[in-house]
């Protein structure tokens, strides 16, 4: 049984987008997939996923499809993170608010984000104190 509940666990995980945003109320995505498997928290809890990611965790749990939770966030295509290397100061607070390590650099030196490691999340942009933090679709 524990197997089967592995299983779920990662087919549950495979299907969520990575961002790491916490918008689904859980600290990633890892542990929103383990909620659902032990059936504490609905399909709907992930913007970034939209429609189309809560109707297919819904047929993966058996349950019926809705529409992702509008309360959450917008649901917006894949974006990253691009650092306006003349406005960085190095303060290396955005560095701290990455969830998946995708910005490098050191202090008072520009940082950089690594566009393959980014998943747009946008955690990194409050804590910027001087705003030279831009999305960019993916």
């Amino acid at each position: 049984m524990h197997d089967t509940q592995d299983n779920l666990i990662e087919r549950l995980d495979r299907v969520l987008p990575q961002t790491q945003c916490g918008q689904c109320g859980y600290d990633g995505c890892r542990p929103y997939a383990e909620a659902m498997a032990r059936g504490e928290a609905g399909i709907d809890h992930c913007p970034p996923g939209g429609d189309a990611g809560a109707r297919t965790l819904a047929h993966i749990l058996g349950v019926p499809a809705r529409p992702y939770d509008r309360g959450r966030g917008a649901h917006i295509p894949a974006q990253v993170a691009v650092i306006v290397e003349a406005d960085c100061i190095g303060c290396t607070k955005c560095i701290q608010a990455c969830p998946v390590d995708a910005i490098v650099g050191g202090a008072r030196f520009m940082h950089t984000v690594l566009a393959g490691l980014c998943t747009g999340c946008e955690l990194c942009i409050p804590p910027c104190p001087v705003d030279c933090i831009v999305l960019q679709p993916a």
